[in-house]
């Protein structure tokens, strides 16, 4: 019989490519989502299931039989038609689920440097998700990532996409604050090697280049061919920018909150790192197509 998964998101960005990988290791996966399925992701169907927080009986159903939850479900920022508040509800729904359902071990996707005691929201529901996780018994894993780059990412891509359209791009502060990002492959990887650990462990999950921010910039400036004047500007100006931008584009293209982890280095770790692929060489061999196109959020959702 094979070893049957369940993901949560697998048509979504980091969830697709742990999927991938479980198929590949002819595992059986089931997907937790509230998307249609998309099988031409994987090249035939996987079991879909709906993220039934209304209905806790059939969640935990759904994960009847399943030896390895990887939870990448999280809510970014507060919207209208989800908020911070709910997706810490609903990931506590989705671990106890998770422990009726006899599951025996849960891989959850947090974020580096979460605190409850954080200003932060965003960083707070992740601490809290954390010790709900912890209290639910699950031997588990939980995965920290910075910031997650490859195929198919948002923040990247529209760092590129604006310096593509615009000749002058502003910074907040000295820029001097640091992000270290990790590639969607590697982290992916690291997932479904902590689904056959043992016992509980934390890791922060980060790539081999740590970044000040100005610095990134340029980088990802050198590598699509632009020329940018890149300048401080006042995070008031700034963010009313990014505001502009996500009426424009229909999204939310940067919250106050995610100017704020920035600029607090909460973006970075000083852990050893978990990947080895180099966002230097990413960009370079995506220089073509890395920005071409705004990456919608909202749309994607």
């Amino acid at each position: 019989m094979k070893n049957r998964h369940a993901v949560t998101g697998a048509f979504g960005y980091s969830g697709c490519q742990i999927a991938k990988r479980l198929l590949e290791r002819d595992c059986e996966v089931v997907t937790l989502t509230s998307k249609p399925p998309q099988p031409e992701l994987f090249g035939h169907p996987i079991t879909t299931s709906p993220l039934a927080f209304d209905s806790p009986d059939q969640l935990a159903r759904s994960l009847e039989g399943v030896q390895v939850l990887y939870n990448t479900y999280w809510v970014r920022f507060n919207h209208k038609n989800f908020t911070h508040n709910e997706g810490v509800r609903n990931s506590g729904l989705l671990f106890e689920a998770a422990k009726r359902a006899g599951v025996r071990r849960i891989v959850h996707v947090s974020i580096a440097n979460p605190s409850e005691n954080s200003p932060f929201e965003y960083y707070r529901g992740k601490a809290v998700i954390e010790n709900m996780l912890r209290e639910s018994g699950v031997p588990h894993s939980i995965l920290r990532p910075t910031v997650l780059f490859g195929h198919g990412d948002i923040l990247m891509n529209n760092i590129a996409w604006t310096l593509r359209r615009f000749p002058v791009v502003g910074y907040f502060g000295k820029g001097d604050y640091r992000i270290r990002p990790i590639h969607l492959d590697d982290f992916a990887d690291l997932a479904v090697e902590h689904g056959a650990h043992e016992g509980n462990e934390i890791i922060d999950a980060v790539g081999p280049e740590d970044y000040p921010y100005k610095e990134l910039l340029k980088t990802v400036a050198q590598a699509v061919g632009t020329k940018n004047l890149l300048m401080p500007v006042p995070v008031l100006l700034g963010w009313s920018v990014a505001q502009l931008i996500g009426k424009i584009q229909n999204d939310i293209f940067l919250t106050r909150q995610e100017i704020g982890a920035l600029m607090a280095n909460l973006l970075t770790s000083s852990a050893p790192a978990t990947g080895g692929i180099s966002l230097r060489d990413y960009l370079r061999e995506n220089s073509e197509t890395i920005g071409r196109t705004y990456a919608n959020e909202l749309h994607r959702r």
